[in-house]
């Protein structure tokens, strides 16, 4: 729970420092076709209602050098009349722009939220591993609620203030081309000034997102580690370290607005001068004679009328910025892709019993394999390595020429000491990880040529450490299989020995909370194993699914446990004797290696290093054991 002073984001490939904003946004544009009418009918209709605001100062030069110089009452009426229903008409195209977007642009955020959903689900573990939990949340949360925004607001009103300033500058030039000169000339300058602000608040606008993501992950570490947290006293170091990590978040966003406020205070004065010196000589002109007073006051309306469009061009680029960075960080994630078989390299087909021959205490295992009926069911190791995607090229393989075969409905006991790769092996069955060479087969068929659903349907696997999530404990179980129904779940319920489940306040239907906090270790670990067992699979991975249970309530577990484990192909993690005692027949992993297959007995007799794992009392128990 450590905190950091560096945005843990970039270990998810940040955005290039110098890419095009509009590239960045033009990647929406798929979630954007569905409501393009909408959207593209909406900015019309803020277009429209602009330029009516620019038919105000024509209208005031008429009144103006009309009915106001020949003191006719009447036409001032008639110009008040039709100022009034311009003023109207504008305010009713914005309301129904408004209309227009709100909900459509609602849905796009809902789909692409959606979208960024499931999208993390097919990402492997590995991902996961690399990411921030707080980085995913803001951008499924902050990002997109950006980008909405963006579509809302700011991308209308480039559009619409574009135009606007166009047709406000022709309309100018056309009434005094001399003094629409004075107003365009400072057009040049705001641009070079909204190019280099582009570049700097881009940068600045991602340290911030990436910084928010991190505050995000240490308070959600902060809330789900609270039992830590207060046992052993830390609350204000960790009240420190957040203060510290919101300091530099207070510190970028001052900074982001400084940019933003020099931009602002530039874009404003500027056109505040230009449109100083026209009045000053309009007035001129108007005293000489050369220009009417309409015109005059027709012209300087217009200009007021282009001050917010142009003043907005700082407010609307920052947050255009904003939704490219946005954007940017929620296709960090969606462009990651899942990784299939074609990403790893295939090596030549595996010397059956390799591993174990080289091993000499595994030769009959290899000899074993060598059945052709042994060869055809089951679930097979050959010759699997495997290296984590971020481990430096000198690091050596986690796992290295794998070779085992489990029988069809044969249980076998994988033993080895911390850090042997026993975890790593079985998340290989269910593909939580890809296997770097080499091949595992269920029934004889390589498992990345098994769509996922099929093969997660075919394996089900129960952890140590179990997770539960905010759901019912019977939802929780369910999880394991789709199609199962109440039947099987109390089943389920009776095998793992979690009928502690019945005594819950409302039963199955007891909210567990999140992570399943309110419940003991041991509980969340039967609940995981019935969740492992409610569908009946066919082959099941477990990772020491009893270390969390008292010698009783394990004992209990076990005996209901081998009558589900002698219908299925089963792989156990066990540090016990007590678990060892489920398996047919044992595997002992060394170093990543396949070190010796045997039964409990056999490797007692045979192996060192089995005994060594299995020493004490519990040893001398397991070998007394039937």
């Amino acid at each position: 729970m450590a905190v950091t002073s560096e945005p843990r984001a970039q270990e998810g490939g940040a955005a290039p420092r110098h890419r095009s904003a509009t590239r960045s946004l033009l990647r929406l544009w798929p979630y954007v076709r569905p409501v393009r009418v909408r959207l593209f009918g909406a900015a019309g209709v803020a277009v429209v209602a602009s330029c009516l605001g620019l038919v105000i100062p024509l209208v005031l030069k008429w009144m103006v050098d009309g009915p106001v110089a020949h003191r006719d009452p009447g036409g001032v009426w008639l110009g008040g009349a039709l100022l009034l229903a311009l003023g109207t008409a504008e305010a009713a195209l914005f309301g129904l722009r408004r209309w227009l977007v709100g909900r459509p642009l609602a849905s796009v955020e809902a789909a692409m939220r959606a979208d960024l959903y499931r999208h993390l689900q097919r990402l492997p573990v590995s991902f996961h591993d690399r990411w921030a939990s707080g980085q995913l949340l803001s951008r499924a949360t902050t990002d997109l609620m950006l980008l909405r925004m963006f579509l809302a607001f700011p991308l209308t009103f480039l559009v619409v203030n574009g135009v606007t300033i166009l047709a406000g500058f022709a309309i100018l030039l056309s009434q005094e081309w001399t003094l629409g000169l004075v107003l365009v000339v400072p057009a040049v300058p705001l641009v070079i000034l909204c190019s280099l602000f582009e570049t700097r608040y881009a940068t600045v606008a991602r340290t911030v997102q990436d910084q928010t993501g991190d505050l995000t992950t240490v308070v959600e570490e902060g809330v789900l580690g609270v039992r830590i947290v207060k046992g052993f006293g830390r609350h204000r170091s960790q009240a420190r370290a957040f203060r510290a990590l919101s300091e530099q978040v207070r510190s970028t966003e001052l900074h982001k607005a400084r940019l933003l406020a020099t931009l602002w205070a530039l874009i404003m004065t500027l056109p505040e001068l230009a449109i100083g010196a026209a009045l000053v000589l309009g007035t001129v002109r108007v005293a000489d004679g050369d220009l009417s007073a309409g015109t005059l006051v027709a012209f300087l309306s217009t200009a007021l009328t282009l001050r917010w469009p142009v003043e907005s061009l700082g407010f609307l680029l920052a947050m255009s910025q904003d939704a490219a960075t946005a954007t940017d960080r929620y296709f960090d994630v969606m462009d990651a892709e899942p990784a299939t078989a074609a990403d790893r390299p295939r090596p030549a087909p595996a010397r059956e019993g390799g591993e174990h021959g080289e091993h000499g205490e595994g030769g009959q295992e290899g000899a074993e394999s060598q059945d052709g009926q042994d060869g055809v069911g089951g679930l097979r190791f050959a010759g699997v390595e495997f290296v984590y995607a971020d481990a430096p090229p000198e690091e050596p393989p986690v796992l290295r020429g794998i070779d085992l075969h489990i029988r069809p409905g044969e249980t076998m006991a994988l033993v080895g000491a911390t850090g042997s790769g026993k975890t790593t092996l079985t998340a290989l069955v269910p593909r939580l990880h890809e296997v770097t060479r080499g091949r595992i087969t269920l029934d004889g068929r390589d498992i990345t040529a098994l769509p996922r659903d099929e093969l997660r349907a075919l394996v089900a696997v129960a952890f140590e450490e179990p997770t539960l999530f905010s759901a019912t404990a019977g939802e929780n179980v369910l999880m394991g299989a789709a199609g199962a129904g109440r039947e099987e779940l109390l089943r389920a319920l009776k095998v793992a020995q979690a009928d502690f489940v019945h005594a819950l306040p409302e039963g199955i239907d007891t909210e567990v909370g999140e992570q399943g906090l309110s419940l003991s270790g041991g509980q969340r670990q039967r609940l995981a194993l019935a969740r492992a067992v409610v569908g009946g699979p066919r082959f099941l991975v477990l990772d020491d699914p009893l270390s969390a249970l008292d010698v009783h309530t394990e004992a209990l577990v076990e005996a209901a446990l081998r009558r589900v484990l002698a219908s299925t192909t089963a792989l156990v993690v066990a540090h016990r004797p007590s678990t060892v005692l489920l398996a047919d027949r044992v595997a002992l992993l060394s170093e990543g290696r396949i070190a010796a297959v045997g039964t409990h007995q056999r490797l007692l007799r045979e192996s060192a290093e089995y005994r060594s794992l299995m020493s004490g009392q519990e040893a001398e128990e397991g070998e007394r054991s039937p």
